[in-house]
């Protein structure tokens, strides 16, 4: 189950065929649940959306009076974020940023950097910022044990493009505290190593992170007051009704904050903001059957959301029964057993849900997919075999 709201299935049921596929973003969920995420948040602690989850106008704007800012990873999101939030706090985060990019964000005032290696800081430095920039530098921490065994997605930990490997800190260290790197401002250290983790885990993972840029600010004599945690918050797909314990670990960060008074910590989390807010809604165009299997054709598919695919699991989903049937022939369906949802791409990879139970699907119902709020239209390969693209719809 996909655990659609009565305002989410209504607008579902109501679209004109021409218009499904469809994305349909419940703007009210999303205000309630980012201001609950708010509250459950020590002062000390910053929240920003990072935009890459979805990037879509209207729930970056939605999301406004609940985020400190928003972090972007490329000069396309800046400009876009630049359009969509005129005059948001940014900060610039990703690896391998170009030239131009630099350029363009400190044309832009972007107010955070996250710097990735020592060549980025010489990147930097060399443009003479006016007036002076706050960076974080990314570190690559080792992690010991199993602290990210068994992760989704592992950013660090381990050998990753993503950050400073901790080797190269000490010269960076170094180089802010000499004349060429003075319109730079050492703020603190950025480390988002893992995805995928629940409220004890990342609090976990917090622990070791902000005890270790302390005591690693302290020894190198250059103190800092700001930690980012980047996000990696928990969406479980296979229960849609579970939800990080965003109390339970705010609760966490302020006693974390309460051993290093006048320090700032920073989230950034993307998937755990706004998955719940999104759908995909389709319909069948038929149903089959394979060797023994059954399989329903949608149309759509992971061109459109590619979640499923990325993440290797069965997007939940609602079944919307649509009584007319207006055609001579006999209605395909299956009931009480298990059943494939695929697309319409050339190939077996196109899939949404695999062998997952139904109590009644039939040609011509409708198919409402859940948690499609982040990392599904932004990420899908949108060009494959040029099926036109989904219908975008607010519910209010």
């Amino acid at each position: 189950m996909s655990l659609a709201t009565p305002a989410v299935l209504e607008r579902a049921a109501a679209l004109p065929v021409d218009s499904l596929p469809a994305y349909l973003y419940d703007l009210t969920a999303l205000r309630v649940h980012a201001a609950a995420i708010r509250a459950a948040l020590p002062d000390r602690v910053e929240f920003h959306y990072a935009a890459k989850a979805n990037p879509d106008p209207a729930l970056l704007t939605a999301l406004r009076e609940c985020v400190d800012g928003y972090e972007v990873s490329s000069g396309g999101e800046l400009a876009h974020l630049r359009t969509a939030v005129p005059g948001a706090p940014l900060a610039f985060g990703g690896p391998g940023k170009t030239d131009e990019e630099l350029t363009t964000a400190l044309e832009a005032g972007v107010h955070r950097w996250h710097v990735e290696s020592v060549a980025e800081l010489h990147r930097l430095a060399a443009r003479r910022p006016r007036g002076g920039l706050d960076v974080l530098l990314r570190v690559n921490l080792p992690v010991t044990g199993d602290a990210l065994a068994g992760v989704p997605l592992a950013m660090g930990g381990r050998p990753t493009p993503f950050g400073l490997d901790p080797a190269d800190l000490d010269e960076c260290l170094r180089l802010l505290a000499t004349e060429p790197f003075a319109g730079l401002r050492l703020r603190g250290f950025h480390a988002h190593l893992a995805s995928g983790l629940d409220a004890p885990a990342l609090l976990a993972l917090a622990e070791r992170i902000t005890d270790w840029a302390v005591a690693r600010a302290a020894a190198a004599g250059s103190p800092i007051d700001e930690v980012n945690l980047g996000g990696g918050m928990a969406v479980d797909y296979t229960d849609p009704a579970a939800r990080f314990d965003w109390t339970g670990y705010g609760g966490g960060l302020a006693r974390l904050l309460g051993r290093h008074p006048g320090l700032r910590l920073r989230i950034e989390p993307g998937r755990a903001v706004t998955a719940y807010s999104g759908w995909y809604v389709t319909e069948v165009l038929e149903v089959k059957r394979s060797h023994g299997e059954a399989f329903a054709v949608v149309r759509g598919g992971t061109h459109h959301l590619r979640t499923p695919a990325a993440r290797g699991h069965d997007q939940p989903f609602t079944v919307l029964p649509v009584a007319d049937w207006p055609h001579p022939w006999p209605r395909g369906e299956v009931a009480g057993e298990r059943v494939s949802l695929c697309g319409q791409l050339c190939t077996p990879k196109d899939a949404l849900a695999r062998r997952v139970p139904v109590d009644r699907l039939r040609t011509g119902d409708r198919v409402v997919f859940g948690l499609a709020g982040a990392y599904a239209w932004n990420i899908s390969h949108t060009g494959f075999l040029m099926h036109r693209q989904p219908t975008f719809h607010l519910v209010p």
